[in-house]
């Protein structure tokens, strides 16, 4: 699985989330459950992963969205 966005702002992993989904392709999302670690407070990004063979695509879909996504 390859990191297709990491981000602090959960709004915008459900976002993602939806418009893959819409495009059949499949995503799992990581470190969602790190905030307790860190005290809730929101400053461990959560990370959205792909197959290695859908990157481009998601790639492609979110910054057809606005998404901006870290260089690969």
């Amino acid at each position: 699985m390859k990191q297709l966005l990491r981000t602090n702002n959960p709004m915008q992993i459900i976002y993602a989330k939806a418009l893959l989904s819409d495009e059949d392709i499949n995503c799992f999302e990581m470190d969602v459950h790190m905030s307790v670690l860190e005290g809730s407070i929101g400053i461990l990004p959560r990370r959205l992963m792909v197959l290695d063979a859908d990157l481009a695509q998601a790639r492609r879909i979110l910054i057809e969205n606005d998404f901006e996504l870290e260089a690969e």
